[in-house]
């Protein structure tokens, strides 16, 4: 049962528009701020009427607040809202309607995004996470992956931003480690040691690499297998084909550089947001080698499992809804729209992703 229902008011401020998603700990909404436009707002499951304890599950919010970065996903507001199990914390951040960066790569269907498109975001990812390496001490997000990353278009192209700080903990100064916690797919070796802090800069750039190894090829690196769980036997894990054996465009500094991100070996790994950020800075395209090709993206991404079901009429009658929008001179309700639109239809992110940049900057054609 979802905490909110459409139409609830929070705080005579914010009306629910609709419900966005949820993970384990929290739920996701769209609203309107009655003077600020759409948000994002994030809404904690558990209850609490301690102070001490909402202030504990504000978290996030608090940390993000800290960090601000262009390509770090933005914080608005924290307080507390009654639902229908109780008083639950929560907080807004920016609405980006693009969603994550699952729903991007989910986009393109059967095509793979090119590989200089991949390359930026990650760069820009690189860019948020590095403020927060470079915090002192160091913060490690250590739950990096595409569900974490959002994606939408601005006037000046694409912006990635990275979200969902809840795992995220300032490590301690002495060690430059975290308890291991998150995604199992993009979690290092090191976490599945059973040690109690295994976490760290070079976790997150492991998940920074598998991100990038999956936009690439359509495909994981390492075979993690659910149902054992933490008990993984990392022993176990073949070292992966380099990204230029599935993908005909990746050259052979592209492969080094992702192959160091996911080397089993911590130490050999680059150490911080920043120092990947630095190479994939100097990657230039070209010089391809390719040796074969896969045959994943006939799957339409379902490596990480099933998406939401794509529906390329509603899709349609979205950019249609758009188009008329931008004619009565919403344009910035009608780039939300036509992104909403391409995660429906994946064949209008060609079509209308230049046009989407243009209402950004204010002009209609």
């Amino acid at each position: 049962m979802q905490l909110l229902a459409e139409g609830t008011k929070v705080r005579d401020t914010y009306e629910v528009e609709r419900f966005l998603g949820e993970g384990a700990f929290a739920e996701v909404y769209r609203v309107n701020h009655r003077f600020l436009g759409r948000q994002a707002m994030k809404v904690f499951k558990q209850t609490s009427t301690d102070a001490d304890e909402v202030v504990k599950m504000l978290g996030e919010a608090i940390l993000l607040s800290k960090i601000g970065h262009p390509n770090i996903v933005r914080v608005f507001d924290a307080n507390t809202v009654k639902t229908k199990q109780g008083t639950c914390g929560f907080f807004t951040m920016e609405y980006v309607p693009g969603g994550t960066l699952d729903k991007f790569w989910r986009s393109y269907g059967t095509k793979r995004i090119p590989v200089e498109t991949c390359v930026d975001l990650m760069k820009q990812v690189c860019r948020g996470l590095s403020v927060a390496h470079n915090a002192n001490p160091p913060i490690i997000h250590r739950d990096i992956k595409p569900q974490n990353i959002l994606v939408g278009y601005e006037a000046d192209g694409l912006r990635a931003r990275l979200s969902d700080f809840g795992l995220a903990k300032e490590v301690n100064p002495l060690t430059l480690l975290a308890t291991a916690a998150g995604t199992l797919s993009f979690k290092p070796p090191e976490a599945f040691s059973g040690k109690r802090h295994s976490d760290s800069a070079a976790g997150d750039i492991f998940a920074l690499g598998v991100t990038l190894y999956l936009l690439l090829t359509d495909e994981l690196p390492f075979h993690v297998d659910a149902d054992l769980g933490w008990g993984q036997d990392v022993k176990k894990w073949k070292v992966p084909d380099k990204p230029s054996d599935w993908n005909v465009g990746v050259n052979q500094k592209l492969d080094r550089i992702v192959m160091k991100c996911i080397d089993f070996d911590p130490a050999k790994r680059y150490q911080s947001a920043m120092e990947l950020l630095d190479v994939l800075e100097s990657w230039k395209p070209g010089g391809k080698t390719a040796v074969k090709e896969s045959q994943s993206s006939l799957t339409m991404k379902s490596i990480l499992g099933e998406g939401s079901v794509m529906d390329e009429a509603k899709g349609r009658e979205m950019a249609k809804d758009a188009r008329r929008l931008a004619r009565e001179g919403q344009l910035g309700s009608a780039a939300d729209k036509m992104e909403e639109a391409f995660n429906q239809c994946p064949s209008l992110r060609s079509k209308y992703a230049d046009q989407v940049r243009l209402w950004r900057m204010g002009i209609a054609m």
